[in-house]
């Protein structure tokens, strides 16, 4: 039963991504496995080559090949803005606006006290320094989360900023841009109603 035994094991790799239980780890595994060897393959050598070669960024702690990344090695973003996000994936999916300018700090994560995961699992020391290092900021963006989560970081992160004396602002929240008001929620109504702004 050796075959049994590494199909299992391929399952039970394949459940570490988030939401991938055991039916959706088992259908993937034998859709490769029936269906696409060569795509298991090329699968397989991109996380291997992945997991040896990609880190986090020294400056910012997002993914990159290099010491640092992209983003920060660029001399036309501006150091005076600094945009703190939870993930990776978050900085990504605010690059493909194309209408930031500035730099990111990256937490790998939200403070969440009763998961313990503290101020220093999310990096919040490293955050202090770049603050204090130069060029000053001058504008930190918190824009973590809309979670319990997250707003509480966005608040521990606030108070930090204006300690240090940096001026801290917070992504607004609202309704989605081409939704009818009926179909959504009344949370973020009330946060597009208390965030509005003038026409």
């Amino acid at each position: 039963m050796a075959d049994a035994g590494r199909l299992q094991r391929l399952i039970q790799a394949l459940q570490c991504l988030p939401g991938v239980g055991a039916r959706s780890a088992a259908r993937m595994a034998y859709h490769l496995l029936q269906h696409d060897r060569a795509g298991a393959r090329r699968l397989a050598q991109a996380l291997l080559e992945a997991a040896d070669g990609v880190r986090h960024c020294a400056l910012c702690h997002t993914l990159c090949e290099e010491e640092v990344c992209a983003t920060c090695a660029d001399p036309a973003r501006d150091p005076r803005l600094l945009c703190v996000v939870e993930t990776p994936a978050d900085q990504a999916v605010l690059e493909r606006t194309g209408t930031y300018r500035g730099r990111y700090f990256v937490l790998l994560g939200r403070l969440s006290p009763l998961d313990g995961i503290g101020p220093d699992a999310v990096g919040l020391r490293p955050l202090v320094q770049r603050l204090q290092a130069e060029p000053p900021v001058q504008e930190l963006i918190l824009a973590t989360s809309f979670t319990a989560e997250g707003e509480a970081t966005a608040h521990v992160i606030a108070e930090l900023a204006r300690s240090l004396g940096v001026r801290a602002t917070r992504l607004a929240r609202g309704v989605p841009l081409g939704s009818e008001l009926e179909f959504v929620d009344p949370g973020t109504i009330a946060h597009a109603l208390a965030d509005r702004r003038p026409t």
